[in-house]
């Protein structure tokens, strides 16, 4: 079970010397495109990365499956 929060990943914790502000959010720029755009209809799209092929997949619940 996932415990995250998914918006988490678009933030960076910097710490502070000050005690009173133990954290600062930081928005990181995070380029975002949207499943519809990736697969184009399909279900499954094939992605390469260093010579190795990974399939992302759209389960049938809806879920991004990336196996190797």
């Amino acid at each position: 079970m996932n415990t995250h929060n998914p918006n988490e990943f678009r933030y960076r914790v910097r710490h502070s010397d000050d005690a009173s502000a133990r954290f600062d959010r930081i928005p990181l720029a995070v380029r975002t495109l949207s499943s519809n755009t990736l697969f184009q209809g399909e279900h499954e799209i094939g992605i390469e990365h260093h010579g190795a092929l990974y399939r992302l997949k759209i389960t049938r619940q809806g879920k991004l499956i990336l196996n190797k």
